[in-house]
Parts: structure tokens; sequence; C-alpha cells
């Protein structure tokens, strides 16, 4: 008997139950194993132990009764006490200027006038300047605009002191608000199941043998050329089915955001095996941090061999759980339905142990799988939601387009009226078509959806003018890393054949650092085609081929999206780069390296221009450029750069021990006789692996 079927029988949950029988002494690590009778003997022992001590609470203790005491006399009831004056409220004061320096960013200026920032951008473009969100623009400018909110700006005078900013005002409000649900409103949603493999291994047919429909036969070429989903119904329980026609669609999608899928199904011909397509569909599975499950199909042909395949999943790191594994592997076969049953089985189980929640109340939010202008509907989104429920009637925003939904229609072609968390339905209503992974949302009125849809637009226009892509070269992704994260460098390598792969991948993973890993997103052998590509935007990486070409589609790609495809003949070289680019992930480590001391002997007064100091260097030497630190008493009274450097009356690049100087420091005219200066020069080290 196995695990899940044994919780059913005990009531119980699945996690509770494989807890219990680790305590028991069984080897169990997923739902899907079985137990022995010995094994299911005792845990079910335990659990009726439990049961009888529930069942049979301990006594309490026995309390003497004690007699019962006399009433006491009603106490008198408290003279009322004349209510406190309040301190009388003190007028705030108004709030003072703000500091600023000679040029101020437009998102900060932004939160000082409490506006929009593409509301400051237009009066911006009003005055011939074009500004993105992030550019810098003059504190003329800046006040000018200021001064029509009632907002005083005043810029920061050089050697004041620096006072603390102002608190931000509050950002303004989103667009959309973020919903959060409570866990009393959570409950359990169906799973949305993606099916991912190589072609013509029979993703679509498999799917049209769960669903008892044709859908194979309304394809062109009996080939899926678009995304569609579709809901099917097993032992009272719905599972959501996206049919993609390749992962290079699952991961487009995934770039723009849309995270559908919670289990990723990989489709595998028994006579076949893996295939390259069925490595890279693991692959992209994997980028998208999502479950995994295999479903072998065509075992009915003559050819199949499962073990063959089992062994080949578990050289990519996809051990079967029947061979003590955590993958589930299901064979199949989508002519005879063989093992169908077993399958939907095990997408429930998955799904049951991932707990899958979702609010059903409120208004709905979610992701669009396809949409498309069609003949006499107009145009149509098919949507997945992903909280709450949508209904006829409600107000729609997708993306920078809008409308009230005029009908709902589910996969089967049916109009409903409502549709809940993981069902998949088509909207009609909208204005325009969106794009496919927009997330759409459903506001109170029509007013509303309209003001969000053309905020959208004119944000939208305004990121075309000022805005820049997101960066993905490799001297980008080099200036964007955060210091304080650990470093990671993500990677698509291609290489002409399987064994020149292979020495790439072991001499790259041969660069050991703790301060900096290396990822491969992807690896496969051919050119690099514009599903690479599209994977690497989407994983923010970079692409290595190794003696292959690239091409035109792939071109084309790496100038839309920003990517950096880089070629190489020689395995070194690639390895050299590599560990160049990890090794420049790395921030420089600025350390002080001590040159030289001197002893303030006189102070000599030169008139506005402020005062010297007279100094005897004491050991080492002075330069015009270095940096100085200040002690008094031992205390540190300055540290800065030097503003000049005389010896006599002329200047000195640089004073030796024994030779006497006058020094002055950069904004610092505090000196006293017996003073110490320190002389430094900060170098920046660059750190290794």
């Amino acid at each position: 008997m196995r695990v899940h079927e044994l919780a059913k029988k005990l009531g119980t949950t699945n996690k509770d139950l494989l807890a219990r029988l680790k305590e028991v002494g069984a080897e169990v690590r997923t739902a899907s194993n079985s137990v022995t009778p010995e094994q299911e003997e005792k845990v079910r022992l335990l659990y009726e132990e439990e049961a009888r001590a529930a069942a049979n609470p301990p006594a309490p203790a026995a309390v003497a009764e004690a007699p019962p005491a006399e009433p006491e006399p009603p106490a008198p009831p408290p003279e009322p006490t004349p209510p406190e004056e309040e301190p009388p409220t003190e007028p705030e004061e108004p709030a003072g200027p703000i500091i600023v320096k000679s040029t101020v960013a437009v998102k900060d200026l932004a939160e000082y006038l409490s506006i929009k920032p593409n509301q400051l951008i237009a009066q911006l473009m009003a005055k011939n300047i074009f500004a993105s969100i992030n550019e810098k623009i003059d504190f003329k400018v800046a006040k000018e605009i200021a001064e029509k909110y009632g907002v005083v700006l005043e810029q920061e005078k050089k050697g004041a002191e620096k006072k603390a900013p102002p608190p931000p005002p509050p950002e303004p409000e989103k667009v959309v608000k973020e919903l959060k649900d409570s866990e009393e409103d959570l409950l359990p949603r169906p799973p949305v199941v993606t099916f991912l493999g190589h072609v013509d291994h029979g993703k679509t047919s498999l799917l049209d043998k769960v669903r008892r429909a044709h859908v194979v036969d309304s394809e062109h070429g009996g080939i899926t050329q678009h995304i569609g989903a579709y809901t099917v119904s097993y032992n009272d329980n719905k599972i959501t089915f996206i049919d993609t026609p390749g992962h290079a669609a699952f991961t487009a999608m995934r770039a723009r955001g849309a995270n559908l899928t919670d289990i990723a199904v990989i489709i595998i011909a028994a006579d076949d095996g893996i295939m390259p397509q069925t490595r890279e569909a693991i692959q992209h599975a994997r980028a998208a941090n999502v479950s995994i499950m295999v479903a072998v199909n065509k075992i009915d042909l003559p050819a199949a061999n499962v073990d063959r395949v089992k062994q080949q999943l578990q050289q990519e790191g996809l051990s079967p759980e029947d061979w003590g594994g955590d993958t589930i592997v299901c064979p199949v076969s989508a002519v005879s339905g063989e093992g169908i049953d077993n399958l939907l089985e095990m997408i429930l189980l998955q799904a049951e142990v991932m707990e899958l929640k979702a609010n059903p109340k409120g208004p709905a939010q979610g992701f669009v799988v396809e949409a498309r202008l069609e003949p006499g509907m107009g145009p149509t989104a098919n949507v997945l939601v992903k909280r709450g429920t949508v209904k006829v009637g409600d107000a729609m925003v997708c993306g920078p387009y809008w409308g009230r939904i005029k009908a709902l229609i589910s996969d089967t072609g049916t109009k409903v009226r409502t549709a809940g968390p993981s069902l998949a339905v088509k909207c009609l209503g909208l204005n325009n078509v969106p794009e496919a992974g927009a997330e759409f949302v459903v506001v109170p009125n029509d007013r509303e959806a309209r003001t969000i849809a053309e905020e959208r637009i004119a944000g939208q226009r305004i990121e075309k003018l000022g805005t820049t892509r997101r960066p993905t070269t490799l001297d980008d992704l080099l200036r964007q890393t955060d210091v304080t994260e650990k470093k990671e460098l993500h990677a698509v390598v291609k290489a002409d054949v399987q064994g020149s792969l292979e020495a790439i991948i072991h001499s790259l993973s041969e660069i050991q650092s703790e301060k900096v890993k290396l990822n491969f997103v992807l690896t496969g052998v051919g050119n690099i085609t514009e599903n690479d590509v599209v994977l690497a935007s989407a994983s923010n990486a970079i692409v290595l081929g190794f003696n292959v070409a690239r091409e035109a589609g792939a071109n084309r790609a790496a100038k839309r999206e920003g990517v950096e495809i880089r070629l190489y003949n020689i395995i070194y070289e690639m390895v050299d780069d590599i560990r160049q680019a990890m090794t420049g992930l790395l921030k420089p480590v600025a350390r002080e390296q001590i040159i030289g001391h001197a002893e303030v002997r006189q102070t000599f007064d030169i008139g506005k221009t402020g005062r010297i100091a007279g100094c005897m260097v004491s050991d080492g030497r002075v330069t015009s450029r270095c940096r100085a630190r200040l002690t008094r008493g031992g205390d540190i009274v300055y540290e800065g750069g030097i503003s000049s450097l005389k010896r006599f009356q002329n200047d000195a690049a640089e004073v030796r021990e024994g030779q006497e100087c006058g020094i002055r420091l950069d904004k610092h005219a505090d000196y006293e006789v017996g003073d110490e200066i320190e002389f430094f020069e900060v170098q920046q080290v660059a750190q290794e692996l």
C-alpha cells in the first residue's frame, strides 16, 4: 500500500503520515512510496494510542469545598472625578526648505513634489528637456518647477554641514493595489500543469487522450501552432493543462513575468529517449523553478525501452522515484490510454504535497495565456485565473488595455458566468488584443479601468523615450551586480559536438570559487538559436558558443533583447574569459598604504585663503596627490586630501624625510603646533576567486 492511500484510510495528511512512518523506522521519502504490512500495523497502533489518550483525559484534582463567605457590604460608588484638561497642542512648524545638490534626479524631485514621475517628465518635455526617470536635471530648472507646487529648494553649500534630508513624502499609490489574503480565506486550488518535450513525442496527443477530445485533428500538420489551456476532471478533482508549442513559448511568457505553471511534465518517447530538445525543456523547467515530473510516452511501440529512458534521466540529474530518487516517472501510452489514470493520480498527489491554495473571493487576478482578434467576437483573451473569481460584467484591466467582460467561454466552448482560481476561460470585451503573459486584474468600475489603462499607455510612451533596456551584456552584468549579494554568473553554452560540450562544462566547472558561482542555464549542441537568446534574456545570462554559428533569428533576437553572444574556437580562451568575468564580478578591495608622517612646527595665516601648517617630515615622504589624516592628542581631527604642498615658495610634487614644507589641507584650517599628520595612499586591490 502506498503512503497517500494509507493516509486517506487513516484520515490524516501525507506530511503527518510521512513523519510518523519515519518514527517507526520506515524509510519513505515521498507520498507515492510503498509501506510494508508491518510498518502499516505499527503506524496504525501509534494513531490508535493517540486517539485513546485524547478520548480519556486525566481527571482534574478534587478541590476542597470552602465554606461560603459572608457577603461584604457594597462599596459606595466612587466620586466622579473631573476630566483632566488636555494640554493645548502647539501648532506644527512649517516644513523647512529641502536641501539638494547642484543636480537632482527626476525620481527624487517627483517625490519631493508629491507628484507622479510621468507628470514631472511631461512638464520637462514642455521646457524642451527630455530626461528619463533616473536622469538628473539642473538645480535652476528643479527650483523653477518646485516653486509652482509651493516647495522651496535650496542648493547645498560646499563646506557646510550636511543637514539630515527631510523625510520623503509618501509614495503615490500604485495603479493596482497588491491584494493580500489571510490564511482563513485560502482554499485548495487545482494544479496548473504544462507539457514540455521534444517535437513529435506526443505532447498534444497525450493531452488529447486526457481530455477525450480531438485537439490534434484541428491543428495544421498535426503540430501545435498556438498555446491552449484546458481543464479536466479526475476523481472529482480538477487539473488545468497548458499545451504549448514548445519550451520557447514557456520561457518567453516567463520572461514577461507570467508565472503560470505549478508542475512541468516532461514528455519523452520510449522509443527515442531523451533528445536535444528534451534536455532544453528540462533546463527551461529548472530555470523556472517549478516541480518536474516525467511521462514516458509510446510504451505500446515494439522499440519502447522505459529502463533506458530512466537511465538517461538519471544522467540528467532526474533520478526516478522507483530507483531511489525524487522524480515521479509515469509510463503512459497516448494511443491505448495505458498509464493515463496513474499519471493524473500522481499529478494530484504532487499537487497535494505542494499544498496549492488561493483565495476564491474578491476581485480576480491572473495572466493571459493567449490572445487573438477573432471574426465576430473582436479581441479575445484566454486567461488563467490565479486568485479571486472573474465574472461576466466585471471591469478588467489587462496591460495597457481595458474593457467590461461581455462573455466567458470555457475550453469546451460553453458559456459560463464565473471562473475561479486555476481555471482557464476565454474573455470577450477588451478594447484591444493584449500580449501573451500580460497580467490582468479586475477593478471596481469602467472609469477606474480606463484611467489605469491610460496611465499605463503614458508610462510606456515615457519609457520608450528615456529608459534603457535591461542590461544583458557581460560588461553591464559586471556593473549592475549588487555588492551585498553573492555573485552569480549565468551562462547559456552551445557547442558543435557533445564531446566538446562535455569538455567545456568540465573545464568551466573546475573554476572553483566561494565568492562567485557559475550557473549553466542551458547547455546544448548546435547553432545558437532564437530560443537560446530568449532564455538568456529571461534568465539574465550571456550566450557562449564554441565552434558554432549564429542563426539569423538569433541575431535579430540578440539585438532586440540586448543579449551578448560570444563565440570561441579555442576552449582555453573561453575558460580564461569566464574566469576573468567571474573575477570582475568581485568589487576591488580598498587598502591603505602609509607613506609618511609629518609634525606641525608652526602655523601661518595667509589672509582670506586660510592657514598653512609649517611641517617637518619625520619619516617617509609626502606627495601632493596623497591623502592626509590629522591627529591631535591621539584623536583624529581631520581626514581628506591635500590642497597644496610647497617647498619654500614653490609648489612641490614630493617632499622627503628630514625636509621642511608647507601644507594646506583641503577644506581645513585648524592647525596647532604639535599636531601630527599621517599621509597614505588608497589602492584598489583586485579580489581573487
